[in-house]
């Protein structure tokens, strides 16, 4: 799995001129599903989201998780992010997931996370979305379950 974490003041997710997801300080995540995923990578990224530590304390100095600051989370399926451009100009995307396998995969992330007592919206898998934000800092990180090891 790969994740953009963006780290917002306000987020939302439109789909046919509806917004159907919309939070205020948090986290926005663009989840991309690769082929070879498995839930114990969603669960290492579900923790590491959960647990970052890119929100400002009373200092400045970034500090505090989602939690600590009682922030919500907005999650975007995004096939895109599992894209092989290294030949040629188009991406080829045969390592995103099918959906019957990404969006069991997919609910999975939102359901553990929603277990923390975030507050968890989302978009909907495979709709033509348009994403609006307002990036806070900017703070914006890849995160790659490729990466635990």
């Amino acid at each position: 799995m790969k994740i953009v974490v963006q780290r917002v003041k306000e987020a939302s997710v439109a789909v046919e001129g509806k917004i159907v997801g919309e939070i205020s300080q948090g986290l926005l995540l663009l989840i991309g599903v690769d082929e070879s995923d498995t839930q114990e990578d969603a669960n290492w990224l579900i923790k590491k989201v959960v647990d970052l530590r890119i929100f400002s304390d009373s200092e400045g100095k970034m500090n505090l998780s989602v939690k600590d600051v009682a922030g919500e989370i907005l999650c975007i399926s995004q096939f895109t992010l599992i894209s092989d451009y290294k030949k040629g100009n188009r991406p080829s995307y045969i390592k995103a997931a099918k959906p019957e396998k990404a969006i069991p995969l997919f609910e999975y992330f939102k359901s553990e996370i929603a277990k923390s007592g975030l507050k968890i919206e989302s978009g909907i898998f495979g709709a033509d979305m348009k994403v609006s934000l307002l990036n806070d800092g900017p703070v914006t990180l890849v995160l790659d379950s490729i990466t635990k090891a």
